[in-house]
């Protein structure tokens, strides 16, 4: 390219002055839209043919367009995301309601002007946020039919909001054109779920959610962040019989989900955390990083694209013994109740799960294939269940088996192994799974990462990579693996580069250094 051709004549201008002995580097600012740089670029031939004929004309509009533009982007290159972290309006805390609600987590989040608070399953694995809107078919709003709620759910209506309007169908982020008669006609959506025969549908608006701040330079204040949501007419299948009846917080890393469209304002940085306790609360936070004591394992594209956040499992271990053949790749899905795994290798894993387990094997109705009953008076010996990945990284399954509540009641305990065969090639990582963790979803650095900690001590959400500890639960209970040595956290892309060992004069040598440093400005204020 015409940019990378003139660093390198400055870079190698700039080294050939390292044998001379106070030689000042010099060199000649070009402005990006000179006579000088049009020529170079008229020079390279057709690399260059497409550039020419966007040239703005001197002092024309759109050449102080196009500076402007440069403008605003070295800014926010500055000034990174304006807050740190940002909170759904009630704190960021997730609830888990168990039976009741499908055994899905949810957070409050308030909508529109004036607020309209609604109650959301978070999904991470679709991008729509969807909520019962001028409805035809949806959900019972009644308190009074789950039993575990402590007010009525909300309905939202886009005539009573001043902030609300139509996302059109010319609009880039209208996904269905070509069921719209004309561009201005108002967008249409649907959405089907894994789930049989459940699906949401409807038309898409713009309006307003209302955040909470966790500012770099100010104390916590509200934010109006401008986001897409359905307006839920109809719903079908589970969505009509207790999973998520006030709606569903996608979070994937499609353009339309909550996470892009405030990383796209510059209002945080391109990831987001969730935090399940086991004690079924938990956190979501907007802008998370994590922490440096994280482990991680990147997120695996999709015919190219990263369009789900699949990540690749190398074995699945039980007990002390990794699986041969249990290679698979897996949706990190908090939507998904309980974990799916292929069948084949759901097959190996429950056979040696039940080899290891020290219960009575029975079979309950309705229910998971292995369960099993043990007396009270027994120590059940439950195997630990690992997922290792690559990099040496392993994530220790926090509580495997599901353990009948009403059993516990009796002389006896009834539990199950939470885990169900799939005809997919991938597996579903449900929420039963991500139990117990700090888990970041990086999309800037593309990478999934976990830490065990506190998530009810808001304040030790620190500053993303922060080298503190600010409340992480203790080093030995973050991790552990049996039969292996511990094995340090690897925070991929934030360890130095080492130098070339064919060329450690570049590093030692202050000419070079400072070479490099006016060609990095030189960079910024000509080509940005």
């Amino acid at each position: 390219m015409a940019i990378g051709l003139l660093l390198w004549l400055l870079l190698a201008k700039g080294l050939a002055m390292e044998g001379a002995v106070g030689v000042t580097f010099s060199s000649r600012l070009i402005h990006r839209f000179s006579e000088e740089a049009k020529a170079h670029l008229a020079s390279r031939g057709s690399d260059g043919s497409v550039l020419l004929q966007a040239w703005p004309e001197r002092n024309s509009s759109e050449y102080f367009r196009l500076l402007l533009r440069s403008d605003v982007t070295r800014q926010r290159m500055r000034l990174g995301s304006q807050y740190e972290m940002l909170y759904p309006f009630e704190g960021g805390q997730t609830f888990l309601f168990g039976n009741a609600l499908y055994w899905l987590h949810y957070t409050w989040i308030d909508i529109g002007t004036p607020n309209v608070s609604f109650l959301v399953a978070l999904d991470a694995g679709s991008d729509m946020l969807w909520v019962p809107c001028d409805c035809i078919e949806c959900a019972s709003l009644s308190a009074g039919n789950y039993n575990v709620l402590d007010r009525d759910l909300n309905q939202y209506r886009p005539s009573l909001s001043n902030t609300s309007r139509h996302l059109p169908c010319g609009h880039k982020l209208c996904d269905v054109h070509s069921v719209c008669k004309g561009s201005k006609d108002p967008c249409p959506y649907a959405v089907q779920y894994s789930s049989a025969n459940t699906s949401s549908s409807g038309y898409v608006f713009e309006d307003k959610l209302h955040l909470t701040s966790n500012g770099k330079h100010a104390e916590q204040n509200s934010v109006q962040a401008s986001i897409i949501l359905g307006c839920g007419r109809k719903q079908t299948g589970e969505y009509l019989r207790g999973a998520g009846p006030d709606g569903v917080l996608g979070l994937g890393p499609g353009n339309i989900s909550v996470p892009s469209l405030l990383a796209k304002a510059g209002l945080i940085q391109n990831s987001f955390s969730i935090c399940f306790e086991e004690n079924e609360s938990g956190r979501i936070i907007f802008g998370d990083q994590g922490h440096v004591t994280q482990h991680s394992t990147p997120f695996l594209p999709i015919d190219g694209k990263f369009n789900a956040y699949i990540v690749g499992v190398e074995s699945f271990c039980v007990g002390s013994l990794c699986l041969k053949e249990t290679r698979f790749q897996a949706l990190i899905d908090s939507g998904s109740s309980f974990t799916f795994l292929p069948n084949e290798v759901y097959q190996k894993v429950v056979i040696e799960f039940d080899k290891q387990v020290n219960a009575t094997s029975i079979v309950l109705q309705n229910s998971w294939e292995y369960c099993y009953n043990a007396s009270s008076q027994e120590l059940i010996s439950i195997p630990p269940l690992n997922l290792a990945f690559s990099r040496n990284q392993t994530y220790l399954i926090q509580n495997p088996i599901f353990i009948d509540p009403a059993s516990q009641e009796q002389e006896y305990t009834i539990f199950c192994l939470p885990v169900s065969p799939s005809d997919d090639d991938y597996a579903a990582i449900g929420q039963n799974f991500l139990m117990g963790y700090r888990m970041v979803f990086d999309r800037e650095n593309l990478r999934f990462s976990w830490s065990r900690w506190n998530c009810q001590d808001r304040a030790s959400f620190s500053s993303p990579y922060s080298v503190g500890s600010p409340n992480p639960l203790p080093v030995d209970q973050q991790q552990s693996f049996p039969n292996a040595h511990g094995i340090p956290p690897a925070i991929a892309g934030h360890t130095s580069p080492k130098p070339s060992a064919a060329t450690p004069e570049l590093i030692t040598s202050r000419h070079s250094l400072v070479s490099l440093l006016l060609i990095c400005h030189l960079w910024l204020w000509l080509f940005c």
